[in-house]
């Protein structure tokens, strides 16, 4: 099984080619490591935190960042079952992040502060999604309002 814990050039580059200049939601979903694993040179290597815990201390390191990009949170839910779709694909967390643009969010990945907290991230998961949507105004059912 493949985990996925970063976007490679490749994507990042064809998120690069969509519209910079226009709000983005990031789905982000995450499942954590039993054990953080942090390069053996980082002040954090055999501090003996879970991948929860890790992730949490990159919460905490990214604020900042995250803040001056304009990114917020506007949906946090612990994931119970996974009612259509493969179930061995288990998350413990699961997040809808929003960016004022695109481009603000690519900025936030290239902030100094941000790439030092992504080890936390990169330490703390074990396989994860991130999901750029376009957001829509939902209609009164299902589907978007015209």
């Amino acid at each position: 099984m493949t985990a996925w814990l970063d976007p490679t050039r490749e994507i990042m580059a064809v998120f690069r080619d969509l519209p910079l200049d226009r709000p983005v939601h990031m789905i982000n979903l995450l499942r954590f490591r039993a054990h953080a694993a942090y390069p053996d040179d980082h002040a954090d290597a055999g501090a003996g935190r879970t991948g929860a815990e890790a992730y949490a201390a990159y919460g905490r390191a990214a604020a900042g960042p995250f803040a001056r990009a304009g990114g917020r949170q506007v949906w946090l839910g612990v994931p119970e079952l996974t009612v259509i779709g493969p179930a061995e694909e288990r998350w413990a967390l699961a997040f809808i992040a929003a960016y004022p643009t695109g481009q603000a969010f690519v900025d936030m990945l290239r902030d100094p502060e941000y790439r030092t907290a992504v080890i936390h991230r990169q330490a703390a998961v074990a396989d994860s999604r991130l999901i750029r949507t376009a957001p829509r105004t939902p209609a009164a059912g299902f589907g978007e309002s015209e």
